[in-house]
């Protein structure tokens, strides 16, 4: 294939070029890797093993995470959206102005323009510590930023708040309800018992640092400068605590709630299923246990369930195939897309644990509707041209917090005994 017809073949999907090349390099080394996993189940049906074969298995699914990693990263650079998309007069003027002056404070350190318009704007959202806010637009694309590179933030329900708490009521026993014929006397019906839940927004920082000769440097956008520059650290961040955050100073990780075996779940829980082995799958038949954690699920919630694992745990049920010796993972059906298990999506967060004893390393369900994330409007930068000479340090703080909404909605796998 010539490279007019790629580059129309790119124009059409709109899907980059290497991204194809990568995910049809991937499409065949999985081809190898059935292959090679098929000769090696065969030869430890008949008692025997080879080493050679073991190694081979090994290199082919480390190609393969490889160039998923790959693709991971094309789908990250064309999902990164772009700044200056707007024309200057479809801007307002409002925003012109803050974007004009905002630009000035982070050049030059003039700070008279923001400080005229956040005081006309009887602005609350500076930071105690000083600092101003950053123009709505760099507000948004960072928040875009985020949502393409952080794994749970992309399936997760988020609401920005403009408080330091969100809280959200819930019913713990609702109105008593009932059949009753057309003329039939009705009884007095019992009112409903509300709870709530409280997710209080925590400080996320970041401190880039920047050369004199780079600011004053016309050239360079410094709003897309800035969010390149603070949404790798924040994403990082962010990742970790929504996974295992202990709620102190930071959002609460949905692993961080009190578990308990499925059979005796109850609201305030989360629910796991166990392996049936220490630190592994069963030694037979071990995809069961997966049936077991989708359908541990209600079925209200499989409608958009995905699995959410680490790469080394993908990685071994990579293996595993079905009673018609189908293979239960699947690649991206297409470049940019999610690998597949048992049909439903499949999240990478190497904020997952390994699997190991009692180890929490799988997680199943619909991540919307069961961990809540809470952005507090506005992103404030304070320029530091002191503590670092000759850089200059910008401190970039957002608050974001997060927590379990629906305890329902999602299971985890336990690899335990019982």
């Amino acid at each position: 294939m010539d490279i007019e017809t790629h580059n129309s073949l790119e124009t059409k999907s709109g899907i980059p070029l290497d991204a194809m090349v990568t995910h049809a390099e991937m499409m065949r080394a999985f081809e190898a890797f059935k292959e090679t996993n098929d000769e090696r189940l065969a030869l430890a049906e008949k008692k025997t093993a080879d080493v050679v074969l073991d190694d081979k298995l090994a290199r082919i699914d480390a190609a393969m995470d490889a160039q998923a990693k790959r693709l991971d990263e094309i789908a990250l650079k064309s999902a990164r959206p772009a700044f200056g998309g707007e024309r200057a007069a479809q801007r307002s003027a409002a925003g012109l102005e803050h974007k004009q002056a905002f630009e000035a404070y982070v050049r030059a350190g003039e700070s008279s323009g923001l400080r005229a318009l956040e005081l006309k704007a009887l602005s609350v959202g500076s930071n105690a510590d000083g600092g101003y806010l950053v123009p709505p637009e760099v507000e948004t694309q960072i928040g875009a930023r985020l949502t393409a590179i952080s794994p749970i933030r992309s399936i997760a329900g988020v609401r920005t708040i403009s408080g330091n708490v969100y809280k959200k009521p819930f019913m713990t026993a609702g109105p008593a309800v009932g059949w009753v014929g057309e003329t039939d006397a009705r009884t007095q019906t019992t009112s409903p018992t509300l709870d709530e839940l409280s997710f209080p927004a925590m400080e996320l920082y970041a401190m880039p640092a920047a050369t004199s000769t780079l600011l004053e440097d016309s050239a360079v956008n410094i709003d897309e400068w800035l969010a390149q520059e603070v949404e790798q650290v924040f994403a990082a961040q962010e990742g970790t605590a929504f996974v295992t955050g202990d709620g102190s100073n930071k959002p609460k990780g949905f692993l961080s709630y009190t578990t308990v075996a499925n059979a005796s779940w109850s609201w305030g829980n989360v629910g796991y299923i166990a392996s049936g082995s220490a630190g592994a799958f069963p030694a037979s038949n071990p995809s069961d246990v997966l049936v077991d954690l989708i359908y541990a699920v209600k079925a209200g919630y499989r409608q958009n369930a995905v699995f959410v694992m680490n790469r080394k745990t993908q990685s071994a049920i990579r293996k595993f195939k079905d009673t018609t010796g189908n293979y239960l993972w699947q690649p991206p059906a297409i470049a940019g897309g999610r690998a597949s298990l048992m049909t439903f999506a499949v999240v990478e967060a190497e904020d997952m644990p390994d699997i190991a004893a009692n180890s929490l390393s799988i997680a199943f369900g619909d991540f919307n509707r069961g961990y809540l994330i809470v952005d507090r409007a506005g992103v404030t930068v304070l320029r530091d041209p002191y503590t670092a000479k000759p850089y200059v340090l910008f401190y970039t703080t957002k608050r974001v917090g997060g927590g379990v909404q629906d305890f329902e909605a999602f299971k985890l796998m336990k690899f335990a005994a019982s």
